[in-house]
């Protein structure tokens, strides 16, 4: 283990010992031997006699630790049913109440990052930070134009900070899988890389740039959410320029009640921008936590989310994504069966996995909570089950899935404190069998086709030629001579032509019959039918 990854070590243990967290010390069994040079230290008796309560010791030990331990409180502060309501209600000041840095500072970057003044950039410019989160801060500014906006610059000294953090969770994670075989199942160095992937790239602003630039398009005339306007001849790496958003922040329920908001509308809807997202886009705001999301209440009977802070988003691989529809839609259709066997199809769990004993776990979990309010279920019951049911047929965690479980606890953490009368199951089924009958339709098939038309022409045009040099080489020596020089150059070119035509017609139906018993959801009898039909082909082709 590296110097400075022991050193941060011993700095986390300083630092939650100094806040009175002696129980998060000892619940981590780590560094037992000199454990006790700690709780001698004047300096640490010192922090501990402070009256703060263990809400608050717990917020300004993660504050103080970093923006790694800042975000672990961001992702948590959501579950209020996991965690007692003093500490939800104090980990949710970490949403945009992180201390700033100076804003002297903030200037002197964005005029490093632009090479000149910042008066030759904007016509006005608020020192004072707006907001402040973890990686970054955000300051007012008003363009030449008078468009007002906000400035996002990075945090100083931010790389460094993380990749050194990013070294203790892998040194965490390596203990983890030498030492115990249940952390061992949740892959903790896949787990830490995946996390390394989406934190390293928050620190590249022209990405989150491109990403709120791509979020919008996919909204483009949508009435369910609003993504400001990039200004792009003003980003640079470390520095992002984008449309000011005049908005009720999500976490303000008194004035969106003032304002008349139709809250269930609003709670709906943010689940059907989740499955819109995942589904229909396959892009997917992954941070999705109070602190950047508003509500424009222009029409509060028809509400419109509006939201910020695109560093982080998430795509899925078009398997993956397939599966977790027909997950979602078998528990919905309550068809546990089904639900066991795409675990077992998708390779999630062990392949002598018994279909029948998993079809009973996920009953057991899934039946209790149907035809209830949001109210009504306990989201960490269930997530406690579903753990107990993971270790019991050995499933494996998926790390491309961290980001999309993150934004569903986030969603319903907003549905639950919007509207608890939410019922989730009613509003996401509709989306979820409109996406599943548009992606089996034949438009859809004809659509993929389309893009791949041009690869399977190519491949069709050199099947033929393969396997007509090959059949050549086997008939050469059984053919008879030749009637004579032209009349025989005539006759082979003719028959290569025609043998060349049957077998690019076989291949095609061969191909579009692969596609169509791939891609179908239940209608299967015309792939059959093509497939047939190319084969017949083919065998024609080859015998001519």
């Amino acid at each position: 283990m590296k110097l400075r990854v022991l050193v941060r070590l011993l700095e986390i243990q300083r630092v939650l010992l100094e806040h009175g967290l002696d129980d998060y010390v000892r619940a981590t069994h780590l560094y037992r031997p000199l454990r006790f040079l700690f709780f001698l230290s004047p300096g640490v008796w010192f922090e501990r006699r402070r009256r703060a309560s263990r809400a608050e010791r717990l917020r300004l030990a993660l504050e103080e630790l970093g923006p790694i331990f800042v975000k672990f409180g961001q992702a948590v502060s959501t579950r209020r049913d996991l965690l007692p309501p003093d500490i939800a209600d104090e980990l949710a000041k970490l949403q945009d109440r992180v201390p700033p840095f100076p804003g002297a500072i903030a200037r002197e970057l964005i005029e490093r990052a632009y090479g000149r003044a910042l008066a030759e950039v904007f016509a006005g410019f608020d020192e004072t930070p707006l907001a402040a989160a973890s990686i970054a801060q955000v300051h007012l500014a008003r363009l030449p134009g008078g468009a007002e906006v906000v400035v996002k610059v990075l945090r100083p000294g931010m790389r460094a900070v993380i990749e050194r953090d990013l070294e203790v969770l892998y040194a965490l994670a390596d203990l983890a899988h030498h030492y115990s075989g249940e952390l061992r199942r949740l892959r903790p160095r896949e787990l830490v890389a995946e996390y390394e992937k989406t934190i390293l790239d928050e620190l590249d602003l022209m990405r989150e740039a491109a990403n709120a630039s791509q979020l919008k398009r996919n909204f483009a005339g949508s009435d369910l959410l609003y993504v400001p306007e990039v200004h792009w001849d003003y980003c640079r790496n470390d520095v992002m320029v984008m449309e000011r958003i005049q908005g009720v922040p999500i976490s303000d329920r008194a004035r969106l009640e003032a304002a008349g908001t139709n809250i269930a509308r609003l709670a709906e809807n943010g689940v059907r921008i989740f499955f819109t997202q995942v589904f229909r886009h396959n892009f997917f705001h992954a941070d999705m936590h109070p602190g950047n999301i508003f509500v424009l209440t222009d029409d509060p009977l028809r509400p419109r989310y509006a939201a910020v802070d695109f560093g982080i988003v998430g795509t899925l691989d078009p398997r993956d994504q397939n599966y977790l529809a027909e997950n979602f839609l078998a528990v919905f259709d309550r068809d546990y069966r089904r639900v066991a066997q795409l675990h077992l199809e998708s390779g999630w769990v062990p392949a002598g996995t018994r279909v029948d004993e998993m079809e009973s776990a996920v009953r057991t979990v899934c039946e209790p909570i149907f035809d209830r309010p949001l109210k009504d279920i306990s989201f960490g019951r269930i997530l406690l089950r579903l753990f107990e049911i993971s270790r019991r047929f050995n499933m494996q965690i998926q790390p491309q899935l961290i980001l999309l479980q993150k934004t569903l606890l986030n969603v319903e953490g907003l549905g639950r404190e919007l509207y608890p009368e939410l019922d989730i199951w009613s509003t996401a089924s509709p989306i979820l069998r409109e996406w599943m009958r548009e992606r089996t339709s034949l438009r859809s098939l004809l659509a993929d086709l389309r893009g791949e038309v041009p690869g399977i022409i190519a491949a069709a045009r050199s099947l033929p030629a393969l396997i007509e040099s090959r059949l050549q080489r086997e008939r050469a020596a059984a053919e008879p001579p030749p009637p004579g020089p032209a009349l025989a150059e005539l006759l082979a070119e003719l028959k290569a032509v025609r043998r060349r035509d049957t077998l690019a017609f076989g291949a095609l139906a061969l191909v579009f019959a692969g596609l169509w018993l791939t891609r179908s959801g239940g209608v299967a009898w015309p792939g059959w039918a093509l497939l047939a039909a190319g084969l017949l082909t083919v065998g024609w082709g080859l015998r001519r």
